[in-house]
Order: structure tokens, then C-alpha cells, then sequence
């Protein structure tokens, strides 16, 4: 029988597995009503996934817009028709002139506000298909370049061909993307050989949680020490900013009205929080400087 769960809970997504296969796998454990998961990593990567359960699923939006950051290996001199190494070698090149001073000067030009076109082995959809479909029937079709924005990027090491960095990145960007095009820099070509997401905004990397622990978990202590895994819902918003509201100002809130707050400069969203400091939801600052409600908490579990 399913039940009702609300939390986060920070999954170290494994290897070799769907971002949607590891969340049914733990929706089970759980015996969870409702969950989702806030970004896929493809099969081949590792790291965190944030699984938003029940009232969490409200916020997950506000997760899959936020900074993440990467632990990349790349394998230089060599494309793939993924990007990664799930796909066939389709050229390669000799690497020439390839030092840590030339790739840290090639990776500042990928710095800032940069266009990034998808790659065919995507989930984006085209008329009701995504495009890893067609790619799979070798079907290729133009793609509109994205805008994304690099906050940094960090040479770590060079390995005969292996290329190790971090990357600090905005939500839609193509990690995939991204080497292969540094690999088009270098004159080499590149694909993803390993690739760990350690955090994404505003998580720190060592609340993760692995599936074996987990399973360990609902083993010795059963449902119990599963929902003590899980952080608060509210955790998911931290980054903005907080309005407490009047109790006046709450329930009118709580009828869809928008309502006059104390809300601080250029803030697009703000947490609300009621007298006595329970988190109500989220709210969208309107140009008259009223807020109104966004997504709202319809428990206080």
C-alpha cells in the first residue's frame, strides 16, 4: 500500500541506470504515492539526483532551474555518436600541442553566457518525439542553439588522453555538449568518458545517499530510518529570500490573492513564512511590489 511522503531525498544516482529507473526504485522502497526526480543524468553518469516526494514535487521546478556542477573525464582524440561512451567511435585524431596551459586558455573562452546547440541524443522533443529517437534511426534534424551560461570551468588533470575538469553550470546545459566542443578547440575531438554531477544548488554533496544504503536502511529500520534520510521540503528554496506574513496576509494569500509584504530588492521569488515561522510555499513578486502565490503547501508535514 502506498503512503504519503514529503522530503527530499539526495540519491548518488549509480551507473548504468536511468535517472527514471532509479527513481521507481526508490518510489518502492518508500511505498511512496508521489515522486519525481529534478534533472536526469544519462545512464552512464553518477552523482546526485534530487527525488522530490509528495508536497516536495511542488518545488522541483525551482531544483531543475538551479547551478549544478560536474566531475568530468574526457577522452581526447576520439568522437562518438553520443558524446560519451555509450556510442561508436566515428573519428580519430591525433592529439597535437595538447597542454594544461593551451586547455585552461580554450576553456575561458567557454566562460560566460555562451550558445549551445543540443545534441541529437537528447530528450528534447520535436513534434512529440524526442530526439535520441530519431537519432537511433539515423535520422539528424537542425536543432536551435540554447543559451546557458559556465560560471567556471577548472582544469584538473591531463592523463595521456584523459582529460579531467569541473564544471560549474547553469540548468540545460550539455556537459556532452560542452566537451565535445572544447574537443573541436583542441583540433582533437573529445566524448564524455566519466561523468559525476557533485551538487546541485543549494545541496552539498555529502548528504547523498546510495541505493545499497538505502536498502540497508528499510532492512534494519524499516520505513522509520528511510523518512530520516529525507531533508525538508523547504530546503529545495533556501537560495530566496524569506517574507514572513501576517496571519491576515496568509489566509489570503491561501485564497490565490495576491497581498502587500515587506519584500526585499529585485527579488523575483520569495519564501513565505508565516507568524510563527512555518514555510507556506513560494511567491511571485508582481511590478506593483505585491506578491502572489506560487506553488503552496497544502500540509504543514
Amino acid at each position: 500500500m502506498r503512503r504519503s511522503v514529503n522530503g527530499i531525498l539526495l540519491l548518488d544516482k549509480p551507473a548504468g541506470m536511468t535517472s527514471n529507473g532509479v527513481l521507481q526504485c526508490v518510489k518502492r522502497l518508500y511505498s511512496a504515492k508521489k515522486a519525481g526526480h529534478t534533472g536526469s543524468l544519462d545512464p552512464i553518469a553518477t552523482g546526485m539526483l534530487p527525488i522530490c516526494f509528495g508536497e516536495a514535487t511542488k518545488f522541483s521546478q525551482f531544483l531543475l532551474d538551479s547551478d549544478k556542477t560536474y566531475h568530468v573525464v574526457a577522452t581526447l582524440g576520439e568522437r562518438t555518436t553520443t558524446g560519451d561512451t555509450e556510442g561508436e567511435v566515428v573519428e580519430k585524431r591525433p592529439l597535437v600541442d595538447i597542454t594544461k596551459e593551451r586547455i585552461e586558455a580554450i576553456m575561458q573562452e567557454f566562460i560566460g553566457d555562451i550558445d549551445q546547440v543540443p545534441p541529437m541524443y537528447s530528450a528534447i522533443k520535436v513534434n512529440g518525439q524526442a530526439l535520441y529517437h530519431l537519432a537511433r534511426r539515423g535520422i539528424e534534424i537542425e536543432r536551435q542553439a540554447r543559451r546557458i551560461h559556465i560560471f567556471s570551468l577548472t582544469f584538473l588533470s591531463l592523463d595521456d588522453n584523459a582529460l579531467t575538469f569541473r564544471v560549474h553550470c547553469s540548468k540545460g546545459t550539455y556537459v556532452r555538449t560542452l566537451v565535445e566542443d572544447i574537443g573541436e578547440k583542441l583540433s582533437c575531438g573529445a566524448h564524455v568518458r566519466d561523468l559525476r554531477r557533485e551538487r546541485v544548488m543549494p545541496y552539498e554533496t555529502s548528504a547523498m545517499m546510495t541505493l545499497p544504503v538505502l536498502q540497508a536502511i528499510a532492512e534494519s529500520s524499516g520505513m522509520m530510518g528511510l523518512d530520516a534520510c529525507l531533508l525538508p521540503v523547504e530546503t529545495a528554496v533556501n537560495i530566496f529570500p524569506a517574507v514572513q506574513l501576517s496571519a491576515s496576509a496568509a489566509f489570503y494569500l491561501r485564497m490565490g490573492q495576491a497581498v502587500r509584504s515587506t519584500l526585499p530588492l529585485n527579488a523575483t521569488y520569495v519564501r513565505l513564512m508565516s507568524e510563527d515561522g512555518k514555510f507556506l510555499g513560494m511567491g511571485e513578486v508582481l511590478p506593483d511590489g505585491r506578491v502572489k502565490p506560487s506553488r503552496l503547501l497544502s500540509t504543514q508535514g
